[in-house]
């Protein structure tokens, strides 16, 4: 008897044990069925990905909308909406969705950018930037007879600025007295760039400068060495960069490698 009733009270035990675990692993228990506390944790990652921080408040609303989607699940399955058409397809493609995010987020760390291809990215950048810059003026019209009637006022003594500001066609530089500000020559068409980087500093073109757009005179005011940014300056764009062609690469493999018919 005494051997019956300590069993009895182990079982007892046990299972109240067992019940702490279950309700441990549980948000609730919502018409009978549990509701997992894996889903309120997956939900709060949601809104720590947000940027929101998770304070008892945010732990506590979390919890009624866990509670809150459950009871409307429930629902919806009494009045057999999870056996329509509709749901069916929002539910494959919602399925979809988050695979091709998880495939997305598994090669992102395989493809991770490492310092050393910064390092190479940053060397072709300055590379392709590096050497001079130059800062000029310019006067654009339509006409060679127009530009040849503005170098004769430039010999008579008029202001490069006030004449770029009267007579320019260029509006985003005419406004400010011709100022291209500083540029890499190869920001400018070829026969400008030529023209503009033959000139001393300080001196304007003999002749007008015709280009597509028009006939340019210009004026060279200084030069100097380019100025880059520094690569810790510049990093996390060249990682945001890098990362965005590695994963346009593999989803372009992919469709190559794909048999569509």
């Amino acid at each position: 008897m005494k051997k019956q009733m300590v069993w009895s009270m182990v079982a007892a035990a046990v299972l109240a044990s067992l019940s702490i675990q279950v309700s441990a692993q549980n948000i609730a228990i919502v018409n009978g069925k549990a509701v997992p506390k894996a889903r309120a944790e997956a939900l709060a990652e949601q809104v720590a990905r947000s940027g929101r921080p998770i304070t008892p408040d945010v732990e506590a609303q979390i919890k009624e909308e866990v509670i809150a989607r459950e009871i409307f699940m429930q629902e919806a399955q009494k009045r057999g909406l999870d056996a329509t058409d509709n749901y069916k397809t929002q539910l494959e493609l919602a399925r979809q969705t988050i695979l091709i995010r998880e495939l997305f987020t598994e090669f992102q760390k395989t493809a991770e950018v490492t310092d050393a291809d910064v390092q190479a990215e940053y060397d072709k950048f300055v590379a392709a930037n590096g050497g001079k810059e130059y800062r000029s003026r310019h006067i654009l019209v339509e006409t060679e007879a127009q530009a040849n009637a503005i170098l004769a006022s430039l010999k008579k003594g008029a202001k490069f600025e006030d004449l770029a500001k009267k007579q320019s066609k260029d509006p985003g530089s005419g406004a400010k007295g011709g100022d291209l500000d500083w540029a890499a020559p190869g920001n400018f068409v070829k026969e400008f760039s030529d023209a503009m980087a033959a000139l001393k500093k300080g001196e304007t073109t003999a002749k007008a400068v015709k280009s597509q757009f028009g006939f340019h005179i210009i004026r060279l005011d200084d030069v100097r060495e380019a100025q880059l940014p520094k690569i810790d300056e510049v990093k996390p764009q060249i990682v945001q960069q890098m990362q965005q062609q590695r994963m346009a690469t593999f989803q372009q493999d992919m469709r190559a490698k794909a048999k569509v018919e």
